[in-house]
């Protein structure tokens, strides 16, 4: 039997102390393939105690110290440069394969010096790409520098795995289409979605992501104000965490319709999270930039209706558009909240477990089909 490679992982982020798309992510495919690979995952140090710990059949190892990812509501530019300096300690680890998450791109740099002075290969997930324009608003002045960055990075990696096919579209868009691109997108535990049953506690609405500014959030309230205006007395449950929380209680408390939102950041485990989407009469999400969009995955999976926007870097929409029960609209507030009312007034969510073959698709998402696509790549 062929010895497993070890394969470094290096993310600044891990599951379960933040929790997003890309957290998970490693959450779900590395355990999976611990029969095929010795995974080592290299961060900031989440938790108390030791730096190593193992887990799952992985080994985790804190290379700096836990640095606070935001600062003014957006990534921190400190941290990024503490994580990218700390990378360097990959010089002195055995490794067969060397794999980088994009964010935040510094560590990307020091990282390719790391798998060319060792001479392994040099691997990076690329969840989304950032337009110039994008870069623009996030920065300012400062965007253009780190549009530039951005397209500089893109060209360390030997071989790049896209989290979505729209990701890897748009990298061809900048590295040719001969590029060395390999599509391997996020997933969804499809046998965990189908046994779990709704909470308790319905909601009209919900919204699942990071509190910050580009989720847009704050228009899902904006669209229950203007709900409840109508004398539609329509109810939300924001499950998520982040910069903008304390911001959105005080939006909720000045629109009046604080009574009616009910934010979670305790929701611990992915089938209490499948519980709370299956309670729900329809999921929302009205970000401008989606790379991928679990959450959306995961309320398809549910039987949810969906709705999300035809925003031009919100690629959760190509999911809903394959959706029996999506809805892709227009971005603006008054398309969405005509949107919500009309849904809110059709038919609920077909009961757990009775999802149609028009949705037949969701299998390739299914975490273990999602694995063998990754296995093939370390393999290569």
């Amino acid at each position: 039997m062929a010895q497993r490679p070890v394969v470094a992982v290096v993310c600044d982020v891990i599951y379960p102390y933040s929790r997003g798309g890309r957290e998970l992510r490693n959450q779900e495919l590395l355990p999976r393939l611990a029969d095929r690979a010795d995974a080592h995952v290299y961060t900031m140090q989440w938790w108390d105690g030791p730096p190593e710990r193992r887990a799952d059949g992985v080994s985790y190892h804190a290379i700096c110290r836990l640095h606070p990812l935001y600062r003014h509501g957006r990534r921190s530019i400190r941290q990024a440069a503490w994580f990218a300096l700390a990378s360097l300690r990959l010089l002195r680890c055995r490794f067969d394969v060397l794999e980088a998450d994009q964010i935040p791109y510094a560590q990307l740099f020091v990282l390719r010096l790391v798998a060319t002075l060792k001479r392994k290969p040099f691997t990076v997930t690329w969840h989304e790409v950032w337009s110039r324009a994008y870069w623009r608003e996030y920065l300012g002045l400062a965007g253009w520098a780190a549009w530039a960055l951005e397209r500089l990075a893109m060209r360390l990696p030997d071989t790049i795995i896209a989290a979505s096919p729209q990701t890897a579209e748009r990298l061809r868009e900048v590295l040719g289409a001969s590029a060395p691109i390999t599509t391997v997108p996020n997933g969804i535990d499809l046998a965990a979605i189908r046994a779990a049953y709704p909470d308790a506690d319905p909601a009209d609405l919900v919204v699942v992501g990071r509190l910050i500014e580009h989720k847009r959030v704050g228009m899902v309230l904006d669209v229950l104000a203007r709900l409840h205006a109508q004398g539609l007395h329509t109810t939300c449950r924001v499950i998520g965490e982040g910069p903008e929380r304390a911001a959105l209680e005080q939006q909720a408390q000045a629109l009046g319709i604080a009574p009616w939102v009910e934010f979670r950041a305790d929701v611990g485990e992915q089938k209490e999270l499948y519980a709370l989407l299956k309670s729900a009469r329809l999921f929302v999400s009205l970000s401008v930039r989606e790379g991928f969009g679990m959450a959306v995955l995961e309320a398809v999976a549910c039987g949810l209706p969906v709705l999300t926007t035809s925003a031009p870097d919100n690629h959760a929409q190509y999911l809903v558009r394959d959706y029996s029960r999506g809805t892709v609209c227009d971005p603006g507030l008054d398309t969405v909240t005509a949107a919500v009312a009309g849904l809110l007034a059709g038919p609920d969510a077909p009961a757990p477990g009775t999802e149609g073959p028009a949705d037949s698709w969701l299998a390739s998402y299914d975490w273990p089909a999602v694995a063998e696509k990754l296995a093939g790549v370390y393999a290569q």
